[in-house]
């Protein structure tokens, strides 16, 4: 067994009763799978661009959207009937108690990351299911995310190593912005952003997913990423977490995880970055944003 899998086991060990890690993953799994018959029945952007109300998140909801939220439910109320208790709180349907509402266990959902992406077909977008052993970032036990378009899965654990399609991640050691992603971006905000990072990054992409942004940052393939509006628990929970086990730096709007609360209602900038020194030069251009 590896330092990080025996660090792992001991981190569950003393954790709250509940679903196992495995079970977990398991139920994200089979609800991955629904979710990709989601999007191969509704292929085309016109069948994909049907509303259906606003979620409790706030924004329109889409009919993929309701679907794929409705298999991640299918999963959760199997565990409840198993005998387990939590509180998930998802994008669309908002704070939903399986149970009496006691248990500090949290499931915290964004059944697409990146639906502007998923509306329009664009091959990048992702399901974030993050768990938590309480209510701030600094409580998130187990983080999951799927990504569509290439097919990936990346999970952390706290206390164990992130890893994508079950091979080991870190982010790579070494100062340098050669790759930056800016995430819940417009163009006005770009140009912000850009002018702070003159001469500090060499190239800028956009995404479209925050949860995507952080887990590519955990896998090397970005040196940092920030958003550029104020973000909400169910975009980062997982993914920050999958940073974070992979060895990166990440803030929420300059403060610590505790400072991060998983309620829906909560709202905080971003921040992730292979080294601190990157970090403090992709927090300037982010505070600048905000300017």
């Amino acid at each position: 067994m590896t330092e990080a899998g025996s660090r792992g086991d001991e981190a569950q060990a003393s954790r709250l009763a509940g679903p196992s890690d495995e079970e977990w993953i398991s139920a994200c799994r089979r609800a991955v799978e629904v979710q990709k018959r989601v999007f191969s029945e509704h292929q085309g952007i016109e069948e994909r661009t049907q509303y259906e109300g606003v979620g409790e998140g706030g924004d329109n909801t889409l009919v993929i959207d309701r679907l794929c939220e409705d298999a991640i439910f299918d999963e959760l109320q199997s565990l409840h009937q198993a005998g387990h208790e939590f509180t998930a709180v998802s994008e669309e349907r908002g704070t939903v108690n399986f149970g009496n509402g006691d248990s500090p266990l949290r499931v915290v959902i964004d059944p697409i990351d990146g639906s502007l992406n998923a509306r329009r077909t664009i091959p990048l977008h992702s399901v974030s299911i993050a768990i938590a052993e309480g209510d701030s970032m600094a409580d998130v036990t187990l983080g999951y995310v799927y990504e569509f378009g290439a097919g990936e899965e990346f999970i952390a654990t706290l206390g164990g190593e992130a890893s994508l399609d079950g091979n080991p991640i870190r982010a790579p050691e070494g100062d340098g912005l050669e790759v930056v992603a800016l995430e819940a971006t417009k163009p006005e905000r770009v140009l912000k952003a850009a002018e702070l990072l003159q001469d500090k990054a060499f190239r800028i992409r956009v995404p479209g997913s925050i949860a995507v942004a952080l887990c590519y940052v955990a896998a090397g393939r970005y040196d940092g990423m920030i958003t550029t509006r104020n973000s909400r628990s169910v975009d980062a929970a997982a993914g920050q977490l999958v940073a974070r086990s992979a060895g990166a730096e990440v803030e929420f709007a300059g403060g610590g995880l505790e400072d991060a609360p998983l309620d829906l209602s909560a709202r905080y900038d971003v921040a992730a970055a292979r080294t601190p020194g990157d970090l403090r030069v992709l927090r300037v251009a982010q505070d600048a944003v905000h300017a």
